[in-house]
This record gives C-alpha cells, structure tokens and sequence, in this order.
C-alpha cells in the first residue's frame, strides 16, 4: 500500500509510522475505514497504540461533528473494528495451541522483554478473572492490545464473550484514555 505525503511532496510506503499518520488525518467515511482497519490490525498483528484513533475528534472526523460525538463514533469504530479483529486472533490463538504463535514469537524477539511479563500477568488475569480480566487488561492505556488478546485466546473458548470483552476493554481504554491523559496532551 501508499500513501502520499504531501510534506514530503511524494508517494511513501505505509509503514507503522505512515499507518499512524492516517490514522490521525483520517476523515469523512474513509477516515473511519482507515480507523477500523487499524483498530483490526492492532488486534491480530500490530503492536501500536489504539489511542492515536482519539486524535481525528478534535476535526470532528470531517463530518462537522462535535469533539464529544466525534470521540462517541470512533469509540464504536474502533471498538467494533477490534472485536472483530479479536475474533480472527481467538481463532488463531487456538491454532496456537498446536503450534507456537507468529505475533507472539515476533514480540518474543524484540528487544523489549515486556512478552514475558506480561503474559504471566495476563494468564494470572484470564484465570482469575475471564472475561472480565480481558476487559480489564484491555482498558489499560498503552499497553500492547495484541499481547493481551492472544494470552486470553489460548485460555478461553467463546467468540461472542471474547469478542464483548474486547469491546468492552477498547471502548474503556479510550475512555481511560479522554478522562485522564486528555487533559495533559492534545488528542
């Protein structure tokens, strides 16, 4: 995929940064695809921050809304988008249990030994808390989506409960998100 850059006056490939780039530009109904895919992506394979989705409210998404409305639409958006991202990773979490897992093997070899930590803590969650432990782990701000929802995948065995639980912890995130760090940081 690209993406034209017009501070750089060129066409440039969509990486991470280029992907977060669209994200926080993004507006009118293409813009919430590009929110959606990005909130999807975030589930299955990318570890990035599903905050920068907050970033569009502030235009109003380009559809003139009001910043509160604007934060209301991506909240169902992105929440939605991760569900069903959620899904695809519960499935593949599963195949996991016969085989090792890629993304996990990939965030195994980064320089970062956050994969061992909070694994531990994210199965101590799973097994004490289920669903709800999900929910809870996914509403915590910047912390990598992708590690929570593959842990709780290995561990749990409905989509629909599992799919809820991750609307619920993405939609709480963001809310964590607007009612503690907006006030420090421009969204």
């Amino acid at each position: 995929m690209i993406l034209t850059d017009p501070a750089a006056g060129a066409i440039v490939p969509l990486q991470f940064g280029g992907l977060e780039g669209a994200v926080e530009n993004a507006s009118g109904p293409l813009g919430l695809l590009v929110i959606a895919a990005y909130s999807f992506l975030i589930a299955i394979v990318l570890p990035l921050p599903s905050e920068v989705v907050l970033v569009p409210a502030a235009t109003g998404l380009g559809f003139g809304l009001s910043e509160p409305v604007a934060i209301g639409v991506i909240m169902l958006v992105s929440g939605s988008a991760k569900a069903a991202g959620s899904v695809v990773a519960f499935h593949l979490g599963h195949e996991a249990k016969r085989q090792s897992g890629p993304v996990i093997d990939r965030l195994r070899e980064s320089r970062f030994d956050v994969v061992e930590w909070s694994e531990r803590r994210t199965v101590e969650l799973a097994r004490e808390y289920g669903y709800i432990g999900l929910a809870l782990a996914l509403s915590v701000p910047f912390f990598p989506d992708t590690l929570s929802i593959y842990a709780f995948t290995v561990l749990e065995e409905d989509y629909v409960k599992f799919a809820a639980a991750t609307f619920a912890g993405s939609v709480g995130r963001l809310l964590v998100t607007v009612g503690v760090f907006a006030p420090f940081f421009a969204l």
